[in-house]
């Protein structure tokens, strides 16, 4: 039997975690990166969200798109568990 599609499998990944906390490293370019923590908030067709508490009552949303993942420009990790989502 032929393996299921990368992206998918990423993409189920991610759906088996929505609303718990996540730590997102995001490659931004020129050795620049970013860490941050939130709560997996939703799972689209092609994006996955993620709700940053910014501070001062203010509440930040970002996106990424599973192919993010699959070309390791974010890693995503769960905090419970500290493990990658990633290809399986």
């Amino acid at each position: 039997m032929a393996n299921k599609n990368p992206l998918s499998t990423i993409k189920a990944n991610v759906e088996n975690h929505i609303g718990k906390k996540v730590r997102l490293k995001a490659n931004k370019g020129r050795k620049k990166t970013t860490i941050r923590e939130g709560i997996l908030e939703s799972a689209y067709p092609s994006i996955f969200v993620v709700k940053i508490d910014g501070g001062y009552n203010s509440v930040r949303r970002v996106s990424y798109s599973y192919s993010d993942i699959l070309t390791e420009t974010v890693e995503v990790t769960v905090c419970d568990e500290e493990r990658k989502i990633q290809i399986s």
